[in-house]
């Protein structure tokens, strides 16, 4: 009884944190929305190298926010990341170097990759996240006395007679990801639980218990393990194993300063939140296209109503306030079938690309929404509108 209460517990502990994390997205996404759009536009705007430089990292770093909020609802509400070819080394030095700013002179790091491949299929934010924890904990087990932190990466081969050894694997070629520090080690008596949700060692204020269970969780939902020596007194290592894949890597995403699609047509935008109605419409406009913004889903029902044929495109947030984005679209299209509508959101569990083409919009945008995508997905819906038309 005693345990079927502890795991009730738990559940809603989760659950709450779902529910957090969902709303913490929101009001981050937004922000994230604002701080890219105005960026890109100045990236667009200045003359001096080292200033577009700079604007550049600040978008990088934004881009970086952007996916970590997609890994906390992931973890949250145990939905699917995007999965595409990663290379491990490459994020590892990147990791790496982001850790050495922040850490202690005390610490020194070692980095030794020994392995000719490191792709695996994985959201690039999963595996910076697996090696931000393991990292960050090595660290602070180390930050009284100081140490050395190293982070190795080799290929292995598991046979099936290795199984036993390393339980929870498929037969084949890995990725082997060691993060190991000379720090404390772990008592025997918590080995069991390190990776338990809310565990932890750390003084209040210092640690949630939530990294490592994290980590636990990312690394077994790409059909990987992870496994811990460690003794007290001499330190700890986390093995991380995760299945080679021989798929090259995509192309590079193509840079800001690619030349985007442009426009003349006249663009209805609606969002309640106010910075990122004036973004998009500060974006489009930069376009070419002639846009009429507002932050209410009756006035630009009013507008609308007005005179119907004055819009070639609207593009509306779904949750706002009086009527949604949905009710909205559904009135413009009573009124005039065929309108092309494009659905702009955050990340929901209840909307998906299927449902929002199912309700006659064109197009889902997911928040927060760059410059790049907001063109080349406004191009791609008024040429195929053109296209189909008579």
């Amino acid at each position: 009884k005693e345990k079927l209460m502890s795991q009730l517990v738990q559940a809603q502990k989760m659950e709450a944190i779902g529910t957090l994390a969902g709303g913490i997205a929101h009001d981050f996404n937004n922000i994230l929305g604002a701080l890219i759009g105005y960026t890109e536009l100045a990236i667009g705007e200045s003359q001096e190298e080292t200033k577009q430089c700079h604007l550049e990292q600040v978008l990088k770093a934004s881009d970086r926010a952007k996916d970590l909020v997609k890994q906390i609802l992931s973890f949250a509400r145990q939905t699917d990341q995007e999965r595409k070819p990663v290379e491990v080394s490459i994020i590892c030095k990147e990791a790496l170097k982001l850790l050495r700013s922040s850490l202690p002179t005390t610490i020194e790091i070692r980095r030794n990759i020994t392995s000719a491949r490191t792709t695996v299929l994985a959201d690039p934010t999963q595996i910076h996240q697996i090696l931000m924890n393991l990292c960050t904990n090595a660290a602070h087990a180390m930050r009284e006395k100081g140490g050395l932190m190293t982070v190795c990466l080799a290929n292995v081969n598991i046979f099936p007679d290795t199984l036993p050894i390393i339980p929870h694997l498929q037969a084949g070629p890995y990725v082997q990801m060691i993060v190991s520090d000379t720090g404390h080690g772990i008592d025997p008596a918590i080995m069991e639980r390190i990776f338990d949700p809310f565990f932890t060692t750390k003084d209040v204020g210092e640690g949630t218990g939530l990294g490592l269970a994290v980590v636990y969780g990312i690394v077994n939902n790409l059909g990987g393990t992870i496994t811990v020596q460690s003794e007290p007194g001499e330190g700890a290592a986390f093995n991380v194993y995760l299945p080679l894949i021989d798929k090259g890597m995509p192309r590079e995403a193509k840079k800001i300063s690619q030349v985007l699609p442009t426009g003349t047509e006249r663009i209805l935008v609606v969002d309640d939140e106010e910075s990122l109605m004036k973004i998009m419409k500060k974006m489009l406009q930069s376009l070419g296209y002639d846009v009429v913004a507002t932050s209410s889903s009756e006035e630009a029902l009013k507008l609308f109503l007005e005179k119907p044929e004055r819009f070639d495109m609207v593009i509306t947030d779904m949750t706002m306030p009086h009527m949604t984005g949905v009710e909205l679209a559904k009135k413009l299209m009573e009124m005039r079938p065929g309108l092309p509508i494009i659905l702009s959101t955050g990340f929901s569990e209840s909307i998906s690309e299927d449902k929002v083409l199912g309700a006659g919009f064109r197009k889902l945008l997911m928040k927060p929404v760059s410059k790049t995508d907001l063109a080349l997905s406004v191009r791609e819906v008024m040429d195929d509108v053109t296209d189909r038309s008579p």
